[in-house]
């Protein structure tokens, strides 16, 4: 055997350099620590049971472009659509101004007359409108200080009449009855009486048949006493619209009407009453 015959035997072939190159790949491609080392129990998710299919592994490439595809939105981000909202809103907006303003500006002459005019119009209504209002107001004003007016006058002639006794009157009061069987009570009495109860607070006062009045004067009679010029005649009888307490306590003070009359030999007897109707009246 030659020395060229040695080294070409020597030399690989060209398979057997393919050969060893695919080993270098497989050593490369598996790391040192991938193995567990002896005794070393397997991760049990990375080895099934027996009888069960292992997950086919999630291609590396499908996770990486789920991680870029998944939103991460951060708060600087919110804050910054909310203000592009809010400005995109304020910018409408101000188009909208902008575009009604500019509806005059961009009107002809006829159409701005022709606007003019109605506004024109529609103020003239709106000061008609007013004026009729307070036309209205000034109505109603005049017919409620007429009414009241009116009502006033109704009032004072109520007190008038009363007062001068043209009108009947009606009210809680008290009757005075003053029995005479001696014949002692003379015309003078029956006028204290009569200032008795004026001083009472009597509003309203008939004697027998006669309305009292502010001129009302007693005369003596030799068949009783006249009042007013009609004769009235015993038992004297006196009905009084007003607070029949104090026209009682008044009556019954010692030393007035009341003691006076018994000292003529009158009997006298005060009723109250809650109800006293005075019919009589004076001519005006």
């Amino acid at each position: 055997m030659t020395g060229g015959e040695v080294t070409r035997r020597d030399a690989p072939a060209p398979d057997d350099e393919r050969v060893l190159e695919d080993e270098r790949v497989l050593e490369d491609e598996q790391a040192p620590g991938d193995e567990p080392a002896p005794g070393e129990a397997q991760d049990p998710e990375k080895e099934p049971a027996p009888g069960e299919e292992r997950d086919p592994p999630e291609p590396g490439g499908l996770r990486a472009l789920a991680d870029l595809l998944r939103p991460r939105v951060s708060p600087g981000q919110l804050v910054g659509g909310l203000l592009c909202l809010v400005l995109g809103f304020a910018v409408a907006a101000q188009v909208r101004s902008t575009e009604r303003d500019t509806t005059f500006a961009t009107a002809r002459q006829d159409e701005l007359v022709g606007i003019l005019a109605d506004l024109g119009q529609r103020s003239e209504r709106l000061r008609g409108d007013l004026r009729d209002l307070e036309e209205t107001k000034a109505r109603l004003e005049r017919d409620a200080e007429g009414g009241t007016a009116l009502e006033e006058a109704r009032e004072r002639a109520t007190t008038y009449g009363l007062l001068a006794g043209t009108l009947p009157a009606e009210g809680p009061g008290i009757e005075l009855r003053i029995d005479d069987p001696g014949r002692g009570v003379r015309a003078l009495n029956l006028l204290d009486a009569l200032e008795e109860l004026r001083d009472a607070g009597a509003e309203v006062i008939q004697v027998g048949d006669v309305r009292a009045g502010v001129d009302t004067h007693f005369l003596d009679d030799r068949d009783g006493v006249r009042a007013d010029g009609r004769l009235l005649t015993a038992p004297y009888r006196f009905l009084a619209i007003g607070d029949p307490h104090t026209m009682t306590t008044a009556l019954n003070i010692p030393g007035g009407l009341v003691r006076t009359l018994e000292g003529a030999g009158a009997r006298v007897l005060i009723t109250r009453r809650a109800k006293v109707a005075v019919g009589a009246v004076r001519s005006p």
